[in-house]
């Protein structure tokens, strides 16, 4: 196994891939002062990585001290080989959202198992390229980290040095258990906003048009970029393909309950109430702030004009009241310039703040 420097990264980062990812991760670290290298066979892409302060080029006399691949899984595996002999020292790790197999490939091809970590920042936008690059886009995020069972100590430190630089949270996990994991709640949720979306594709405008905040929070993820979605869905396929199986049983079964005559009687079909308490009961196991535990909040509802400096005076309204906002939703009104602001407080401060907003003569709907 390579010496590695334990104090510290021990010399500069490569960063193969300057896409959003690659390039959100070369900004976080430039921001922790990290010598960053950039690489990419997209020539325009690099350029303009380059121009956003995300790192300089890498040439011939560089040797990193970590090479991250954030390619395409497709291509992953071979990055990943060609790396691990250009660079016969340094740690190797990937940010692609499949790992088994991108992980598995890349040994076959000849990557060194002892230097090879793999990861996942858990963290993306509706938005592709270097432009959509921030550096604190990983900011207090999850970063999965997989080791293989081969994978040398000092180099897992690495990684997880690399994970506390770009200001994210690293979170061990086998390659098997991430895809499942991600499958579940990342990869499936992106079919099902893209088949919901689709069905709006041939639908009458009309129809569309009364569309309210729901479907657009269900839909909000289906503008993700086709290319990079259908290699992830490819290389992750089986797990992705288990958690449809299910989705889609329980659909056909609530289908069929709706149609078996609840629509008849106009009342409730046990079946039907059984599926949307059981999607109850899932939804309160997702992560609350900070990825705290799921918490109760009050929702006030404010309606506001929408013209420049509304957002900001109420936000200036609710600290003036010493009130902490959990969370905010904009909901803007069919046919009219306003919108309605939902916003979410601890259960004990709602009342203190919904009489602070009143007083400042704020359109309190709660």
């Amino acid at each position: 196994m390579s010496e590695v420097d334990p104090g510290g990264m021990g010399g500069p980062v490569l960063v193969i891939g300057t896409g959003l990812i690659g390039t959100s991760v070369a900004l976080s670290l430039r921001r922790a002062e990290v010598d960053v290298l950039l690489s990419d066979v997209d020539e325009p892409a690099l350029r303009e990585a380059v121009e956003m302060g995300a790192g300089r080029r890498v040439d011939e006399s560089d040797v990193p001290a970590i090479v991250v691949v954030a390619v395409p899984p497709r291509h992953a595996s071979r990055v990943l080989a060609d790396a691990s002999t250009r660079f016969p020292r340094a740690t190797l790790t990937d940010v692609t959202s499949v790992k088994e197999r991108v992980i598995r490939q890349a040994v076959e091809a000849g990557a060194d198992p002892t230097r090879l970590v793999g990861g996942h920042p858990m963290a993306g936008r509706e938005v592709s390229g270097a432009s959509g690059g921030r550096a604190d886009l990983l900011d207090d995020r999850l970063w999965v980290v997989t080791p293989l069972e081969g994978s040398g100590i000092e180099h897992v430190r690495q990684v997880h040095r690399l994970v506390s630089a770009c200001g994210a949270y690293p979170v061990e996990m086998t390659l098997a258990d991430h895809d499942a994991a991600v499958a579940l709640v990342s990869h499936t949720p992106q079919v099902l906003a893209s088949v919901l979306a689709a069905q709006l594709a041939d639908s009458d405008q009309d129809y569309v048009r009364v569309a309210g905040q729901g479907l657009r929070d269900m839909t909000r993820i289906a503008a993700s970029n086709v290319p990079m979605w259908s290699d992830i869905l490819a290389a992750n396929a089986g797990p992705v393909a288990d958690v449809l199986d299910g989705i889609v049983a329980r659909l056909q079964q609530t289908s069929a309950a709706l149609r078996e005559g609840a629509a008849e009687r106009m009342a409730a079909d046990p079946r039907v109430e059984r599926v949307l308490a059981a999607g109850v009961a899932g939804q309160r196991m997702i992560p609350g702030k900070h990825g705290a535990a799921p918490s109760a909040y009050r929702e006030v509802s404010v309606m506001l004009a929408d013209r420049p400096g509304e957002l900001g005076r109420l936000f200036g309204a609710a600290a003036e009241a010493g009130v902490n906002l959990e969370d905010v939703r904009i909901e803007h009104v069919l046919g009219r310039p306003s919108g309605l602001v939902d916003i979410s407080v601890r259960p004990d401060v709602g009342e203190e703040l919904i009489a602070a907003l009143l007083e400042r003569g704020f359109d309190v709907r709660s």
